[in-house]
């Protein structure tokens, strides 16, 4: 028996036999069963709206799957289909230079009050999405490649990077993914305009220099709103320092006076400010600063928008890395689906002979000996990790 039902309808179990509704050019090549969350959220970012499920095939919760899962989508030119990370990371590496080469050139046009064509970051940022749709584990890596002094460049960056993954993971529309992209890419284009002295001061702002600080706010939005940026956007970028409670800037809005892009900026923002090298404090590890996310909700954070950022990137996110109980280190280059604390990882170092090693591939789910012992920085070891990252890993 067959029933059309729409996507917010499909559940693991079900079998399809067809698309029904769908926006753009897809289709199934064969029919077949949904085993997982990530298919139906796969369907739903690629525009498809309703599907036609065979109900004589569908499985109770309980029962396993005897016939094959549905089959992966044919895509058109319009879309990607999903690539692996060691093809995706070259083109991550190219898009990463590439963001910071642009947001240099945003920020010198900026200073001096020349305009700036609003169409090449939204095509820069559409390319991001598009990357993070095809294998989104390699651009999150690519946030945890830092370069000394480069933090203005990279962070923009990185929070595009991290936000548009979030929004795909709480699934948000294609639109929405987007709009956020672009941004976060675009959240700190005023800090161009605080001087130096403060913007780069080696150690804690007085209250005078935190307040001009806070100005870069008012100047970001000020020069957005002449570049012509839509209101939605002016207002996700005008609110990325407020807090829940009411002590964030430049408003001291509160609660539900801030939208749902804000929160969710706001979060990202602090994550990646956390776990940065900054002229005044080194980077914590990733799981450090979600620790603080967590602990400074619901009263700073969106309380259930936390926990839906550390299950999108993970308690050991994609480009982290972690010491093993066998005295290696290793970088986090995909996650398990279910076991948290059971990435994959790339191997690279010993602890016990400080040196280097050829770097291997190894899924802790598979290897019941070894287990991540704790998050570690590359300064905690004087790691060159950049360098090696770029001769041993991105090739």
């Amino acid at each position: 028996m067959l029933k059309t039902i729409p996507i917010e309808e499909l559940c693991s179990g079900m079998y399809v036999d067809s698309i029904a509704a769908q926006q753009g050019n897809l289709k199934i090549t064969s029919r077949g069963r949904v085993s997982n969350e990530q298919q139906i959220n796969h369907l739903k970012r690629q525009g498809i709206k309703a599907l036609v499920i065979d109900l004589s095939k569908q499985l109770p919760n309980d029962e396993p799957a005897s016939e094959p899962p549905l089959s992966p989508v044919e895509e058109n030119i319009e879309s990607q289909p999903e690539v692996s990370f060691e093809d995706e990371i070259s083109v991550a590496v190219a898009l990463h230079n590439k963001g910071k080469t642009l947001q240099k050139r945003l920020l010198e046009s900026v200073s001096k009050g020349f305009p700036i064509d609003l169409a090449i970051p939204e095509e820069f940022t559409q390319n991001l999405v598009s990357s993070i749709d095809r294998n989104p584990n390699a651009l999150l890596c690519m946030t945890k490649i830092r370069e000394k002094d480069s933090y203005l460049l990279e962070h923009s960056l990185n929070v595009a990077i991290l936000l548009a993954n979030f929004a795909s993971h709480v699934e948000l529309t294609e639109e929405e993914v987007q709009e956020l992209a672009l941004s976060g890419f675009l959240h700190d284009i005023g800090k161009i305009k605080i001087p130096d002295a403060i913007l780069h001061k080696p150690g804690r702002l007085d209250e005078q220099e935190m307040n001009v600080m806070r100005d870069h706010v008012y100047y970001g939005t000020k020069v957005l709103q002449e570049m012509g940026l839509p209101k939605s956007m002016i207002r996700t970028i005008g609110e990325h320092h407020e807090r829940l409670d009411g002590y964030g800037y430049p408003e001291g809005a509160r609660g539900d006076e801030i939208s749902l892009f804000g929160r969710m900026i706001a979060i990202v923002d602090t994550y990646d400010a956390i776990t940065a090298d900054r002229c005044y404090k080194p980077g914590m590890p990733s799981q450090k600063a979600l620790q603080i996310l967590l602990q400074d909700s619901p009263d700073k954070y969106d309380a259930e928008l936390v926990k839906k950022f550390i299950k999108c990137i993970g308690i050991f996110p994609v480009g982290s890395l972690v010491k093993l109980n066998n005295e290696k280190i290793a970088m986090v280059i995909r996650q398990h689906p279910v076991h948290a604390t059971k990435p994959v990882v790339k191997v690279f170092y010993s602890v016990r002979g400080s040196h280097y090693v050829k770097p291997s591939e190894l899924d802790l789910q598979k290897s019941p000996t070894v287990k991540i012992e704790k998050a570690v920085t590359a300064s905690e070891y004087k790691l060159d990790f950049n360098k090696y990252f770029s001769e041993a890993i991105a090739i």
